[in-house]
């Protein structure tokens, strides 16, 4: 066992006096930031009044728009005529097509009709006296004679009475609406209805196999036109989900990010150079570019979207000049501190040499800088394409007005997946494709 003295402990506390004198904040130092992020917490959810927020938030909307961006409904109604006769409409724009005969709908021989709304677990019987739903296992007779519909015996829990309307919750499957002469049923299908082609189509609802056969060696539907040019024709122009405006305002987007980019980094390239303390050395344009960078930076993308959509109209020129600002700003600032952190070595061996100054960049700054340049570049126009997603919303074009329009109806969230789908996958490409170049450039492998 070693005995160290009181001339070798002063000795050793002098060498290292970080660990034998450590200052109040190396001491408490994380234990002061755990209790500030504790009571920024607690500040937080009194200042959002988070408690109160989440017991009022309608939970339940939720599952009913992930619903609807996975299913379609089929609406028909049943008037009762004064003769006792049942006549069945259907809306306008019913996904069934104009002349609609679904097979779980069926005609019962004393005049009734039978709904299929899940199976047979899940039905509804109309007739002229009485509506009776099926489903958790009961049968429950709505009387419709006594001037307004009244549930025969007990009322279920899924069963809603009002003074003119009995409203039975089937869950997802639908619901319906009973009322004296008419009833509303709402059946709900997964998937997206006639996304290939729509009701006015050649093709709707025909099996594939049939469709197939008439593109590939069937007669022609329109004399002056092949089959095969007419099914594309009709996918293209699709009413219900214009896939046609659609995948061009899809295009617009990718093009508004890629221009806005490209523009914004020839400008800031240059200017950089200017920017950087070490290749310019004058102060005042050095600090003159660099708050320009800052200021077109610190304006978000958005206001400058809406600044230019009221200058030059809505559209994707707007929207690319909005990226082109702000990736001037970004940009930069990224190049001009890129260059003031280059070494100087190479640059001044080649100064040295006499060469010119053009010569000099070439050679002494260029390959240092371009790698880093190009990635930094590629990351930008990569969250460009989701930028542009976003100011379209604001009437710069492109697939994010369309997407703003689809969810201000509030009633086609089919499209709104369909739409979001299609964002996910061009970002995913780009990401990947942008990852994969900035790790070539820079040496390294991608993960």
């Amino acid at each position: 066992m070693t005995v160290i003295d009181a001339n070798r402990m002063q000795e050793i506390e002098t060498r290292y006096p970080e660990y034998f004198h450590r200052s109040f904040r190396q001491r408490f130092g994380g234990l002061m930031i755990l209790i500030a992020t504790l009571l920024y917490s607690l500040y937080a959810v009194w200042f959002f009044d988070l408690p109160k927020l989440f017991a009022e938030a309608h939970w339940e909307r939720v599952g009913i728009y992930l619903s609807q961006w996975v299913s379609y409904d089929v609406q028909p109604e049943f008037r009762i005529e004064g003769d006792g006769s049942i006549d069945i409409r259907y809306p306008r724009f019913s996904p069934l097509g104009d002349n609609p005969h679904p097979d779980w709908l069926v005609n019962n021989p004393d005049g009734s009709i039978t709904v299929s709304i899940s199976g047979t677990s899940r039905s509804v019987t109309v007739s002229k006296s009485e509506t009776i739903v099926t489903a958790h296992g009961v049968s429950v007779p709505v009387d419709v004679l006594s001037g307004a519909p009244k549930v025969v015996g007990p009322v279920p829990g899924w069963m809603t009475v009002y003074d003119d309307n009995v409203l039975a919750d089937l869950g997802f499957a639908g619901n319906v609406s009973i009322s004296v002469d008419r009833v509303k049923i709402r059946k709900r299908f997964i998937g997206w209805a006639n996304f290939i082609f729509d009701t006015h189509s050649s093709f709707f609802d025909k099996p594939v196999g049939e469709v197939v056969s008439l593109i590939v060696s069937g007669p022609r539907i329109k004399p002056d036109q092949s089959n095969l040019s007419l099914a594309f024709d009709d996918i293209w122009n699709n009413s219900e989900w214009q896939h046609g405006d659609v995948w061009t305002k899809l295009f617009q987007t990718i093009v508004m990010a890629f221009l806005g980019t490209l523009l914004g980094s020839l400008t800031a390239f240059p200017l950089a150079f200017l920017a950087a303390r070490n290749i310019t050395p004058n102060r005042l344009l050095n600090q003159i570019l660099k708050r320009l960078f800052d200021f077109l930076r610190s304006v978000d993308m958005l206001i400058w979207a809406l600044f230019l959509t009221r200058a030059f109209g809505p559209g994707p020129l707007a929207g690319s000049g909005a990226i082109f600002l702000t990736e001037t700003g970004t940009l930069g600032k990224l190049y001009s501190e890129g260059l003031e952190n280059i070494d100087n070595k190479p640059r001044e061996g080649i100064k040295s040499t006499g060469a010119q100054t053009v010569l000099v960049h070439r050679y002494g700054i260029m390959p240092q800088i371009v790698p880093v340049f190009v990635s930094q570049t590629l990351y930008q126009w990569e969250s460009n394409v989701r930028g542009a997603t976003i100011i379209g919303a604001v009437g710069a074009g492109g697939i994010g007005l369309k997407l703003w329009e689809a969810m201000r109806t509030n009633a086609n969230w089919e499209n709104v997946a369909y739409m979001v789908i299609l964002i996910l996958i061009v970002v995913f490409i780009f990401d990947t494709a942008s990852n994969t170049l900035r790790h070539r450039l820079m040496g390294t492998k991608a993960h």
